[in-house]
């Protein structure tokens, strides 16, 4: 049976950390990837607050109050999911360039 002391004079006291590697070998590939996913995302939030408010508008003009209320709701969802975009893509820029 071993016991404690000699367990931890088996655990090497200088644990390595060594620089990320990037896992694409240098290829430019990923990194287009993400940029028209990084626009695309942009562009579905810009299209579905235009559809939102659209939508309120719709829902103003027509007296149907809860169409009006669904189209307030959806366009502060797009809003914050833009926020969150924005955000996001920053720190996907600063991981990737880290890495490179």
């Amino acid at each position: 049976m071993i016991l404690l002391p000699e367990l931890v004079a088996l655990v090497p006291l200088d644990v390595p950390n060594p620089a990320p590697i990037d896992p694409t070998g240098g290829a430019q590939g990923v990194e287009l990837l993400f940029a028209y996913l990084k626009w695309g995302v942009l562009g579905i939030c810009g299209a579905i607050a235009l559809a939102s408010a659209g939508y309120m508008a719709w829902g103003a003009l027509s007296h149907r109050p809860e169409e009006n209320q669904k189209g307030k709701r959806a366009f502060l969802i797009s809003g914050a999911a833009t926020v969150a975009a924005a955000i996001a893509i920053p720190m996907v820029n600063n991981v990737f360039s880290a890495v490179g």
